[in-house]
């Protein structure tokens, strides 16, 4: 969707989807979004732009002659998005062994607790699986020792009742103990865009005024 890239960057092909619903064939393929489009070079890296081997997490850079060059009047902007003919997409993913892209999360929406990364969409799916919780937004949070811990805000069904302990265990339990969230606040609703989305930037907003971090 992104306007620099104006053109399909992967696709998962109908056929494997097909042998996916009759035969279970390539089944874990379909969480990924597809492989690269002829003409379209993807590939993953890095904070220092350095390619990074399969099945690593990184950035995700497209390489195409169909992306912009530039942004226009504003040097600034492209010498940080593009680099040797790259476009930076922002997004956090891998590439499996047979060249599936796999999107993980947004980078700005990373969080590194202790020196330890965090993917908030994995966290909230973790939550989401708890048969009390209808939807969460989870960001870092300011801590002095561990630069930003990870925090939730949830929304509950209606008429169910859950503990922020019993939730946070339940994240243990899918997650492991540093992805878990250290501390849980219920609310009526979460801030959305006009599709719904969850709108994590003005959740994180609240804890981040008057800090030096930036909000990204």
């Amino acid at each position: 969707a992104a306007t620099e890239v104006p053109m399909f960057v992967s696709a998962l092909d109908k056929a494997e989807h097909e042998t996916a619903r009759t035969s279970g064939g390539g089944i874990k393929h379909l969480s990924s979004a597809g492989r690269p489009t002829p003409g379209v070079e993807v590939f993953v890296t890095d904070e220092q732009g350095k390619p990074l081997p399969t099945g690593q997490c990184g950035e995700i850079r497209i390489r195409s002659r169909g992306i912009i060059k530039g942004y226009y009047n504003n040097a600034e902007t492209t010498a940080a998005e593009i680099a040797d003919g790259a476009w930076k997409s922002g997004d956090l993913g891998y590439i499996d062994e047979d060249g599936y892209l796999y999107i993980v999360d947004r980078l700005k929406d990373m969080i590194i607790s202790g020196g330890f990364n965090v993917y908030a969409i994995e966290v909230e799916a973790a939550l989401a699986s708890h048969p009390a919780v209808v939807m969460s937004a989870v960001v870092g949070i300011p801590n002095p020792e561990w630069g930003e811990t990870v925090h939730a805000e949830v929304v509950l069904r209606p008429g169910a009742s859950v503990e922020a302990t019993e939730l946070i265990a339940h994240a243990k339990e899918k997650l492991g103990g540093y992805k878990a969230p250290k501390s849980i606040v219920f609310v009526d609703q979460l801030p959305t865009s006009a599709v719904g989305k969850v709108l994590r930037r003005a959740v994180k907003e609240k804890y981040w005024q008057n800090m030096q971090r930036k909000v990204s």
